[in-house]
């Protein structure tokens, strides 16, 4: 990330820098989802599954955030990843750079991302747990999600793959959960995830010499359906609050992971739900560790508001797009600077 020097690529306009400090987020539903794992088809079991729906519907409408303790997912899991993602960003500059992305190959290592057109303070690692099929014929501008591993580190490829098979068991029954807190069939949404686009990131925030100036991650909201998020005990997460605009700031929970609901879900619930706005704030003694899960569906995805959700008393309020062509423009956009704003769902809307 340079030395101690303030690059202007990394500085916030005046009015996006984070404040001194910032209030803890108080009221973002932490929800115990092991009745999930041991429901039975009883009356007992569907109510309590019945429970933890309208909780993360709750936290999906209010916050678009919810966090989740005993969900499944080994804490040995959760460590060796973690110990994996240390080992990679340990490693010296030169063997990091053998594995980074480009701009048609969009896995591996890069530390150039802008966000709103800014540089963020961080420096990422990308993977995808499942290789989506090969497009049949490769078009101009089409991604190759070829995963590059590095050649020194025993255990990381593995450590990894076993993260995201844990990791992405949890993602479809999150789906399940949010599915029926909408009041539609548990497995109403699973068919889109058939040939996922699902991406896993290692991100590595360095201390900041100017932690007022700089962000690890700008303002942004997430494009995909669902994000699982693994943070460590430093903290950061910002969360824009719906009820006053302010910022506030989510807290580590131990053994937990942070759900927050993407823009796909919001224009599936036709706006029933909200994509969070949220930012990562860096300090100036402690380095910061997470792992974003994006669970994200097929390429070949039309995305639009699902037909039950929609009636003459809530029209649809989006139009049709392509998840492919936005999830490249997406990719390609953050890979460099441009003069106009990133594309957003908010184009979609119907007026």
């Amino acid at each position: 990330m340079g030395g101690l020097t303030m690059d202007q690529a990394f500085v916030q306009a005046p009015e996006h820098r984070p404040k001194a400090s910032v209030a803890e987020a108080d009221g973002i539903p932490v929800i115990d989802i092991s009745p999930l794992f041991s429901a039975a088809a009883g009356d007992g079991g569907r109510a309590g599954v019945d429970a933890l729906a309208a909780e993360g519907g709750r936290g999906s409408r209010d916050w678009g955030f919810f966090v989740v303790v005993r969900h499944g997912v080994p804490a040995d899991t959760v460590a060796r990843a973690a110990e994996a993602q240390r080992a990679f960003f340990a490693l010296p500059p030169e063997l990091r750079a053998a594995v980074a992305r480009s701009e048609a190959a969009p896995m591996g290592y890069y530390a150039s991302e802008h966000t709103k057109n800014v540089r963020d303070w961080k420096e990422v690692f990308d993977l995808v747990p499942r290789q989506p099929p090969p497009p049949t014929a490769v078009a101009d501008g089409e991604l190759v999600f070829d995963n590059k591993w590095p050649d020194d580190l025993p255990g990381f490829r593995e450590a990894l793959e076993e993260y995201g098979e844990a990791v992405e068991e949890l993602a479809f029954k999150l789906l399940e959960l949010i599915a029926r807190s909408l009041g539609l069939q548990p497995d109403r949404l699973h068919g889109f995830f058939k040939d996922q686009t699902t991406f896993i990131r290692l991100n590595h925030y360095p201390p900041c010499p100017s932690p007022d100036l700089a962000l690890g991650v700008g303002r942004h909201k997430d494009a995909g359906a669902l994000t699982v998020l693994y943070q460590d005990h430093v903290g950061g997460l910002d969360v824009r609050r719906r009820s006053d605009g302010e910022w506030v700031r989510v807290t580590p929970v131990p053994d937990s992971f942070i759900i927050n609901v993407g823009d796909i879900i919001q224009v599936w619930s036709n706006d029933r739900y909200e994509s969070a706005e949220h930012r990562v704030a860096v300090n100036v003694e402690k380095e910061r560790f997470s792992i974003p899960f994006f669970f994200n569906p097929a390429s070949y995805t039309m995305v639009e508001p699902l037909e039950e959700l929609v009636g003459e008393e809530s029209p649809a309020r989006y139009n049709p797009y392509s998840w492919g062509d936005f999830f490249r423009t997406r990719k390609n956009s953050n890979f460099k600077k441009l003069d106009v704003d990133n594309v957003q769902i908010a184009h979609f809307r119907k007026t």
